[in-house]
């Protein structure tokens, strides 16, 4: 899961730094052309491409809208808002997963997890501040995009078994290129990119490769009561190359969100699991 967590926020770093160069569409789809050679080819090695037509299930094809959406408003976020704060925002997609599954799949929470999603959102507000100076568009771009991820992880929920996690991953990948990109390209200027700046796009690609194929390591091999609470390693991560790349440092309430958003986060894990034993036992 440390692993993981490098991997994905040395892909948003390098995404962040080429988007001071590059356009936010032409950025997707570059990436996304050495994302789906990397993808494809090992969903091809281990046979998850063997029935294509799987692709075109209805939950893969919303699954992979869910995650275009979630990149156009996060990857936006990203590009404008410091590293720290973008992901410190990220964080709170455990606690929407919670109260969407809730919501709409009629889940059962009960009072102490609705009440670490309800101050765990506090925490997101001391982070984004509306109202205030600190406030930004971007911070509102960062949240829709992180609820386009919960409705996308719901939707994961419904891919029949005989649909293997590469092929899914790899449908995302192939509409957020082609339909993203291209999409966005009319209002956009693209430029010719430098080798620099294809060799960062091609690192981001292989980093968010490296990011996923660890996440499902750690998923399916550790014991989540352990594993899990490392994933908020990323805004460590993020902290540190924030402030070594980019200069910046988050203020008092920031780091206070942020504390708030990591502990209610883990709470309510820590919550579901006891329960989930409860009702086995």
């Amino acid at each position: 899961m440390l692993v993981a967590s490098a991997g994905f926020i040395l892909n948003d770093s390098m995404v962040k730094f080429v988007s001071q160069e590059l356009p936010l569409g032409q950025i997707v789809f570059m990436r996304g052309l050495f994302a789906c050679v990397l993808i494809g080819t090992v969903a091809w090695v281990i046979g998850a491409l063997s029935r294509p037509g799987v692709l075109l299930h209805p939950a893969v094809l919303l699954r992979a809208t869910s995650e275009t959406f979630a990149s156009v408003f996060y990857l936006a976020a990203l590009a404008h808002l410091p590293i720290a704060n973008a992901t410190a925002i990220l964080q709170a997609l455990p606690l929407m997963i919670v109260a969407a599954s809730a919501l709409f799949l009629g889940e059962h929470v009960g009072w102490r997890r609705w009440g670490a999603v309800l101050v765990g959102f506090c925490g997101v507000l001391l982070i984004v501040r509306p109202g205030f100076a600190g406030f930004a568009i971007w911070s509102l771009s960062a949240i829709v995009g992180v609820t386009c991820m919960s409705a996308r992880d719901l939707v994961t929920r419904a891919i029949p078994a005989e649909v293997k996690t590469f092929a899914a991953a790899f449908a995302s990948v192939l509409m957020t290129t082609f339909l993203l990109g291209p999409a966005m390209a009319p209002f956009e200027e693209w430029v010719v990119p430098t080798p620099g700046l294809l060799a960062l796009l091609a690192g981001a690609a292989v980093f968010m490769m490296v990011g996923f194929v660890f996440i499902i390591i750690a998923v399916r091999t550790g014991d989540m009561v352990v594993v899990a609470p490392f994933r908020y390693s990323i805004v460590i991560w993020a902290i540190c190359i924030g402030y070594l790349v980019w200069g910046d440092v988050p203020d008092w309430p920031t780091l206070i969100g942020i504390a708030i958003l990591i502990s209610t986060g883990i709470y309510a894990f820590l919550r579901e699991r006891a329960l989930a034993a409860r009702g086995a036992s």
